[in-house]
């Protein structure tokens, strides 16, 4: 594995089908955001470990980086969630490293079970950085879900997607974001620019926006339609 990582080994008989990279957010890792997740329920009270036996969960942790201010482990860093386009020169080397490393993960499952049965997650900053990844690199897996995030260099990712020649493949990936309106660290306005600025790329986002939750998902609304994306993308490969 490229970098350290938490990682739940499909539960199931059968072989393993699929993996599930899942990037924490800001002062997180990769262990907490394992934990948090496996603790959440859908609305018939199970759990998604146990609705996907097939599936290899990889909770990859972000490598010992401070903020100046705030003392937090970060992917990158940057001044302010609230106002994410503000000082973009600060961002660009943590996030491009961050970048490699996720990729790396990536080709490390997709030579197992093939890039189309890979899913890319990620929640507050680990969904921005997941989402700029696949966007920059132009390399596309089978589904991404991002929570209560937003885009990155939001200007330079569109301008790189629009280089003549470029393959635009990622562009057909299956979207889900969800957001939910009462999160106080990520404004829900960072996540409706994110889906905005998908759509204008032509990318097919289903938008999930709840009333509550918090700076997580919603239980259990937002663990159903997590789900449900999941299990379409398992279908559609």
């Amino acid at each position: 594995m490229a970098t350290s990582a938490r990682i739940v080994a499909p539960t199931a008989p059968q072989p393993h089908t699929h993996t599930i990279i899942l990037r924490h957010g800001r002062g997180s890792n990769g262990s907490v955001f394992c934990d948090e997740l496996f603790e959440s329920e859908d609305s018939s009270d199970r759990f998604i470990v146990d609705i996907f036996p097939t599936v290899k969960w990889v909770f990859p942790s972000a490598m010992e980086s401070y903020t100046m201010s705030d003392g937090e482990f970060q992917w990158f860093d940057m001044s302010s969630v609230q106002r994410p386009q503000e000082n973009n020169e600060i961002q660009k080397s943590g996030l491009w490293h961050s970048v490699a490393q996720i990729l790396l993960v990536v080709e490390e499952e997709a030579n197992v079970v093939g890039s189309q049965n890979v899913i890319l997650v990620g929640i507050s900053q680990g969904c921005a950085t997941g989402i700029f990844a696949l966007l920059a690199s132009g390399i596309r897996v089978g589904g991404f879900v991002g929570l209560n995030g937003w885009l990155p260099l939001a200007d330079e990712v569109q301008g790189i997607t629009k280089v003549p020649g470029r393959v635009q493949d990622v562009l057909k990936m299956p979207v889900l974001l969800q957001h939910c309106k009462d999160d106080d660290i990520v404004p829900v306005e960072n996540g409706d620019d994110l889906k905005k600025r998908l759509e204008e790329m032509n990318m097919c986002v289903k938008w999930e926006c709840f009333d509550d939750g918090g700076h997580w998902l919603n239980e259990p609304e937002g663990m159903d339609g997590l789900v449900d994306f999941i299990q379409m993308v398992m279908i559609a490969t």
